[in-house]
């Protein structure tokens, strides 16, 4: 994985928030649906999309939409590679 890359990563877990929400996937077999998403922080609504798109933008999570809601995944792939790339620096 490219440096560039893990920094991005890096950002996007740099908030409580998102660590929240990251940590919530991985217990729950790497998905959650957005209206869990609204439980899980006490913040606005667009707050809380503010926070589920810099995770998309960094590749840790997919978004899914199904009818009117979103549904997102962890992206094991991404999350293995960034894990991977922090042990070999």
């Amino acid at each position: 994985m490219e440096l560039k890359q893990v920094e991005k990563i890096s950002k996007a877990l740099s908030d409580v928030s998102r660590l929240k929400l990251v940590r919530y996937m991985q217990k729950n077999q790497g998905k959650m649906e957005c209206t869990r998403a609204c439980g899980l922080l006490d913040l606005a609504q667009p707050s809380i999309s503010h926070h589920i798109k810099k995770l998309v933008e960094a590749g840790l999570i997919n978004q899914h939409k199904i009818g009117r809601h979103y549904h997102y995944s962890l992206n094991h792939e991404m999350w293995d590679n960034f894990t991977l790339s922090l042990k070999n620096l």
